[in-house]
């Protein structure tokens, strides 16, 4: 499966609508993983996601979400992961260039903003739009079932 957004290109004068991957560089598969070889020699695959050099499959919640949400044609696009207690810059807004530490809050982001010297922090409610990772963690995959793997590399 190749999850895509649709996206606003310009070509010349026009702007075109086109197709982009919703995780460029991935393919989501299913396969039995004593039979792997032939995708492993495959043109373009890189590698099976995984912990070490153990394949390790997408939870089948998180696949049926994308699927969900492509098949619906809602309109979405590539963000970058967040984790709660990752530091964060607010992006937009009065706000921006701030920096603090992401929370969840009774179903609200918020961050917290600190200040050292005094070891008293603030908590302001932020928009999710608004908020980008200051260092991007690496994207984690949740270990599952063995239905489902990641190809990485098979197409940008």
């Amino acid at each position: 499966m190749l999850p895509t957004y649709r996206t606003q290109r310009r070509q010349g004068r026009r702007e075109r609508e086109s197709l982009s991957p919703l995780f460029p560089g991935y393919v989501f598969c299913r396969f039995d993983l004593s039979c792997r070889l032939p995708i492993l020699v495959t043109p373009g695959v890189i590698s099976i996601i995984g912990q070490g050099r153990v394949p390790t499959p997408v939870s089948p919640d998180e696949i049926e979400a994308v699927q969900l949400l492509v098949s619906r044609d809602l309109p979405a696009q590539p963000w970058p992961y967040l984790e709660i207690g990752q530091r964060v810059r607010i992006g937009t807004g009065a706000l921006q260039g701030v920096e603090g530490i992401l929370l969840g809050f009774k179903g609200q982001l918020r961050i917290v903003i600190s200040v050292s010297l005094l070891r008293r922090s603030v908590a302001i409610q932020v928009d999710r739009a608004s908020v980008i990772p200051v260092h991007p963690a690496e994207e984690k995959l949740a270990p599952s079932l063995r239905p489902c793997a990641v190809l990485q590399g098979a197409t940008s």
